[in-house]
């Protein structure tokens, strides 16, 4: 599949330019070959490409070893209500968004877009929601 890459990537906490690589660059010899990456390299901060994209789109925003935990943490108290509860990932996303109150359309809510503190407000919501 020939790729096509969006116009630069930049990184949220230092502003410059993401590099484009793939797995190995993160994760080490033969890790994620066949996967692609922005990175920031400086920051320590990366987020992975969609698959399937021809264009290497993010799947959110770069993130750092903090960021990336609590993304994490927010997944992990998140998913279940579409996973295995009682919503679809699209109804379980506007529920979050309006629970949130931030995002005018819930198509643009989404777990891998948001911050620390928003991550922190997801963990929160979703175990109220217990």
């Amino acid at each position: 599949m020939g790729l096509t890459v969006l116009p630069a990537v930049s990184c949220p906490y230092c502003g410059r330019p993401a590099k484009l690589v793939n797995g190995a660059a993160i994760y080490g010899p033969g890790r994620f070959t066949d996967l692609f990456f922005w990175l920031c390299r400086d920051c320590a901060a990366w987020v992975g490409c969609h698959k399937n994209s021809r264009r290497a789109a993010p799947m959110g925003r770069l993130a750092n070893a903090e960021l990336r935990r609590w993304k994490s943490n927010a997944h992990a108290v998140f998913d279940p209500l579409w996973r295995t509860g009682p919503l679809s990932r699209a109804d379980a996303y506007r529920k979050l968004a309006k629970a949130l109150g931030t995002y005018p359309e819930s198509r643009f809510c989404h777990i891998g877009w948001m911050d620390v503190e928003q991550c922190k407000a997801v963990v929160r919501i979703c175990q109220e929601w217990r």
